[in-house]
């Protein structure tokens, strides 16, 4: 296979549809892998859309590392990517081959002791390049993460040789929220420096995709803390604006938008995720995505169902709770009724009873025996106008809908 045929074959392959420039590009890729050749051409760009040259070349090196899933692949990948692509091309074709690559093959972690053994074979043929360990690091920093190894990110990160030779790459945003992902979920590291780290990433000016997508995961993937829900929602408010058409953060962002109980909005941001999820590609497992966001989309529609269902039992609570309102303001102003009649009732036969022996008493004048009815009817009166004001003023005191309960009240607070 000379580098002019496979040219024009891209070439051509580049002015037509979509799906044609697929298969070339695949049919490309197989030939050069069962020749045990790499791909002899250079790359132009980061398109991943349209630039022929970049699909064939993604093409050949997934097949690679689904053969040979090592980090030794990933050093011997970073070297090709290195003298076939212009500097300024090369940081987003970087991001997405280590953590894509990763991805496919998270069913292969290297051990420990295959990990030391290949980093000293990395070490010693990088010749002290920082940018091919760097690749190399990223390439098994993204296999844990795809497996939630937390702790053992974290400790890779920090500690592995492979990792330190990567030098000045550490600092790199990439890096850092690699980082964050670790200490999230990490059982000795507070979420206060977790948040620390993602904080430094997000933060990068500018920012890449890979980037937004590790942060937004890591929320994800923590364990609760306060705000948890809230960060990740404004996170991905933000990666939506920043990237319309991506997907991934769609879902994120519904998932942010559940965990503050918008569901309604999270419906309808899981809808679009569904929506712009492409049906074909080889950087992504359509099936697997699906079914994650179906998942997401069935817990979004049981939580909308319970806050309905919670709305409903408020309105009801809240109903009932007037009507014993008005029942108890119905039973107190009929107590108060009855206690104003047996008052004036009681009152007016006393008076009657009491005046009995000074009207029929002979030996009082009529003047006298007038104030003495005057004074009795007077202290009945005003014993009536005692028990009255009381009853009122105790009544209105427990009012059901004042701030005080009577003793042994069950008013719901």
């Amino acid at each position: 296979m000379d580098v002019a045929s496979i040219n024009a074959r891209l070439g051509q392959a580049a002015s037509v549809d979509s799906r044609e420039l697929d298969r070339v590009c695949e049919q490309v890729a197989a030939e050069l892998i069962d020749a045990d050749l790499e791909p002899p051409f250079r790359i132009p760009s980061a398109d991943f859309v349209t630039d022929a040259w970049l699909i064939c070349a993604d093409r050949y090196w997934r097949r690679r590392f689904l053969r040979e899933p090592t980090v030794e692949v990933a050093a011997r990948c970073a070297r090709w990517l290195h003298d076939h692509t212009e500097p300024q091309v090369r940081p987003d074709i970087i991001e997405k081959w280590t953590l894509g690559y990763a991805f496919i093959t998270k069913g292969t972690v290297e051990s420990r002791h295959d990990l030391t053994l290949a980093t000293g074979r990395i070490v010693e043929a990088a010749r002290g390049s920082a940018d091919l360990c760097y690749f190399a690091t990223l390439y098994h920093a993204g296999k844990l993460r795809a497996n939630f190894s937390f702790d053992e990110l974290r400790q890779f990160l920090e500690s592995s040789l492979l990792a330190v030779a990567a030098g000045q790459h550490r600092d790199d945003p990439l890096f850092t929220s690699l980082r964050a992902f670790g200490a999230f979920g990490s059982r000795t590291i507070t979420t206060g420096h977790a948040l620390e780290l993602l904080d430094s990433a997000w933060g990068a000016n500018p920012r890449s995709r890979a980037v937004v997508d590790v942060c937004l995961h890591a929320l994800a993937a923590a364990p609760r803390f306060p705000g948890r829900g809230e960060k990740l929602r404004q996170h991905a408010v933000d990666a939506v604006e920043e990237f319309p058409q991506d997907h991934l953060f769609r879902f994120r962002l519904a998932s942010g938008q559940r965990m503050c109980g918008d569901y309604t909005e999270a419906l309808d941001s899981i809808d679009n995720a569904l929506r712009l999820l492409p049906a074909i590609g080889t950087r992504i497992s359509h099936e697997l995505l699906q079914e994650q966001y179906l998942r997401e989309r069935d817990v979004i529609e049981k939580g909308l169902d319970l806050a309905e269902l919670a709305a409903s039992q408020q309105t009801r609570w809240r109903t009932q709770e007037a009507a014993n309102r008005e029942l108890r303001r119905t039973l107190q102003t009929s107590a108060v009724r009855a206690v104003e009649l047996v008052t004036v009732f009681t009152a007016a036969v006393a008076f009657v009873v009491g005046s009995l022996p000074i009207t029929l008493t002979g030996n009082l004048g009529f003047r006298d025996r007038a104030l003495l009815l005057a004074i009795l009817g007077g202290g009945l009166l005003l014993f009536a106008f005692v028990i009255i004001a009381g009853t009122w003023i105790i009544t209105g005191r427990y009012h059901p809908d004042s701030d005080t309960a009577p003793p042994n009240s069950t008013r719901r607070s």
